[in-house]
């Protein structure tokens, strides 16, 4: 459900209602049209009572030639196509000869806008006017254009570039459309036809890198949708989006890289209508909260209210999902409710919704509590909470076209894809914090992997600056296990800190010769080991201490220098003692030597025989004192006396 355009024929104004051609079509002024009028004027109210801001989102068009059109121009996006959010694209314009309005297929003229082998894209620029925008890109994208231009007929603001609203038969082209389009205005329209009749090449770049916002390494995202599968073409392809998309969108919040949410948009009734059997019809609360009649008649099949209260149910499911820690369950009951609940089969119904619910193992009680009394003349504060929401704040506009996403606060243009609307998602991370999905090479270029991004590299360890993001490359000095490089990441990076000479020597100087390694890193930086100069970086340099008189400075001393070292000697029988710097005899080091050793051996045995004397001295004693003990026990000494006996008697 989308909102009134101003002009049908070429989409020229931001809002579409679905009736709309219906009715201006139907000249019966039977049951039908009556319905039909009654639904125009009611919808009309709601609409003028709840008109607010509609913001159009931007990309850049950066023309780099000629030289003369050279900046950096705004464009609105097309909501439709698949806008490249994220990326860039480069082509050159053309402005074709006949069919400036691409109203008709190219190929009634002959004219193909593919690109040959080598060639860079063809950007078609056209005429707004006569006909839809989407027929339009339509055209284009099949002869061949990688993206269209559109440039206004009129000096005024940019605007939105809708689709139409889908009628039979006109229904499948508007979901295979896959080219990138744009809107430019009049003047820079103008400045690029001259340029290319001139026959000056327009080279342009389409840039959406900054159109959604990439603060952090989390994205919140809302998708504004309607529980309503009677809306035409439009319906069935949100409810094959919500399938397609499902397990991508778990997967994602349940690894806390996304924060989402639904909502629902309502509207409410004109006090003057309220008592009306089309307000009772289409609104629950006593006229606070109303949906648009499905079938667009209120003669038939389920009304509004019915809606506002499956989209309520909605709602309820998620706020409770959400307090138990699993908010993803959502989008396992949209899938299966659209399964299970069709209106085409009539089981659009509480009953079937509940029996959803249960099948997924949630709380009914605490669902039903959330939905409250749909007939009690009081704000349901859910419902209220929704239309607060809708009303736009900071860069983001007023929601008024379901359905739409919308991402870090910014509302996605484009058709509702899987891969598009990843895309969109995946450049909502800030550079190196997206997850894995999004850097699969069915969702961007790796521009690392041809002359590693011009960042810094070492080839050697296979270490490199340059790291892939969604957006782009970008040089920044890596971490490799555990050790920070700093460094500008383009020209220069080098290990840092603890552990840095484990890797690649932490980028100083180490050189291996005859089984001996020298390594001029510390954790200081690079500096020449000692016997070495150099800048520790690219060379050290072998110090001939001999030549440099720094070494073997004794009398008698002779100096060989060795790589990294010296080797000082003495002439004849002398020895060289490198601590003291001098040379000694061998003979007297002998001497000394031994006359040291008997000195140390008899020492040893004097205090080897004083101590066993001491031993058996001891020993002696103790036994001595033992036997003694033993004796007085059992054979009274000379100096004790018997003890004479006492007869104790007994007195009668």
């Amino acid at each position: 459900m989308s909102f009134p355009k101003f002009s049908p024929l070429d989409e020229s104004s931001r809002f579409s209602l679905v009736f709309y051609r219906d009715f201006i079509g139907d000249l019966d002024f039977g049951v039908r049209m009556r319905g039909k009028l009654w639904f125009l004027i009611w919808v009309s109210f709601l609409w003028g009572s709840c008109l607010g801001r509609f913001v159009v989102e931007k990309n850049s068009l950066k023309v780099t030639a000629p030289d003369s059109l050279r900046g950096i121009y705004e464009c609105a996006i097309g909501n439709f196509g698949i806008p490249q959010y994220g990326g860039t694209m480069v082509g050159v314009v053309a402005y074709p000869k006949s069919n400036r309005k691409a109203c008709k297929s190219f190929d009634e003229f002959d004219i193909s806008f593919k690109s040959k082998p080598g060639w860079l894209p063809t950007f078609l620029l056209v005429d707004r006017g006569d006909c839809y925008f989407t027929t339009k890109a339509w055209n284009a994208q099949n002869a061949g254009a990688a993206a269209i231009l559109v440039a206004d007929n009129k000096v005024e603001p940019l605007i939105t570039m809708d689709s139409p609203e889908e009628e039979s038969g006109q229904v499948d082209y508007l979901q295979n459309i896959s080219i990138p389009s744009a809107l430019i205005s009049r003047s820079h329209g103008d400045k690029l036809k001259e340029a290319l009749e001139n026959g000056d090449m327009v080279s342009v770049n389409l840039d959406w890198r900054e159109s959604l916002p990439h603060p952090d390494d989390r994205v919140e995202y809302e998708f504004w949708t309607n529980s309503n599968d009677e809306c035409g073409a439009k319906c069935d392809n949100q409810i094959e989006f919500v399938k397609d998309f499902k397990g991508a969108a778990q997967i994602l919040e349940k690894k806390g890289y996304t924060q989402f949410a639904p909502h629902y948009i309502t509207w409410f009734c004109p006090d003057a209508f309220i008592l009306s059997k089309q307000c009772k019809s289409q609104c629950i609360n006593h006229g606070r909260y109303c949906s648009p009649d499905p079938e667009q008649d209120f003669s038939k099949g389920y009304d509004g209210k019915d809606v506002v209260i499956q989209n309520l149910r909605q709602i309820c499911f998620f706020k409770v999902v959400n307090e138990s820690g699993k908010p993803w369950l959502w989008w396992d009951y949209v899938t299966d409710f659209a399964i299970r609940c069709p209106m085409k089969e009539k089981k659009y119904t509480a009953e079937c919704a509940e029996e959803v619910i249960k099948s997924l193992g949630i709380d009914l009680t605490k669902i039903n509590k959330c939905i409250g009394n749909p007939d009690a003349d009081e704000e349901n504060p859910v419902l209220k909470d929704e239309q607060v929401v809708q009303i736009g704040k900071g860069s983001r506009g007023d929601v008024t076209i379901l359905p739409t996403l919308v991402i870090n606060n910014r509302q996605y243009r484009g058709k509702l894809d899987k891969g598009a609307v990843l895309k969109a998602i995946c450049a909502g991370f800030q550079e190196t914090t997206e997850p894995a999905v999004c850097l699969d090479e069915g969702m961007e270029t790796n521009e690392c992997l041809e002359n590693n991004g011009g960042c810094w590299q070492d080839k050697a360890s296979n270490i490199t600056a340059c790291k892939d993001t969604f957006r782009g490359r970008v040089c920044e000095c890596p971490v490799v296990n555990g050790v920070k490089f700093v460094g500008d990441g383009y020209m220069h990076c080098e290990a840092s800190g603890f552990g840095r000479c484990e890797i690649n020597n932490g980028g100083c100087w180490k050189k291996t010769r005859d089984g001996q390694m020298y390594s001029a890193c510390v954790d200081e930086g690079c500096k020449c080991p000692p016997g070495f100069k150099g800048d520790g970086t690219n060379t050290c340099e072998d110090v001939d201490e001999c030549e440099e008189n720094i070494a073997c400075q004794c009398s008698g001393c002779s100096c060989k220098n060795t790589w990294g070292s010296y080797e000082c000697s003495c002439a004849g029988d002398m020895l060289y003692i490198k601590e003291h710097d001098t040379c000694i005899s061998k003979k007297s080091t002998t001497a000394v030597g031994w006359n040291f050793f008997w000195v140390v051996f008899l020492g040893l045995a004097v205090v080897a025989v004083g101590g066993y004397a001491v031993y058996k001295y001891r020993i002696r004693s103790y036994m001595d004192s033992e036997i003694r003990a033993i004796m007085a026990q059992y054979m009274p000494l000379d100096n004790q006396r018997e003890v004479p006996n006492h007869v104790q008697h007994n007195n009668i």
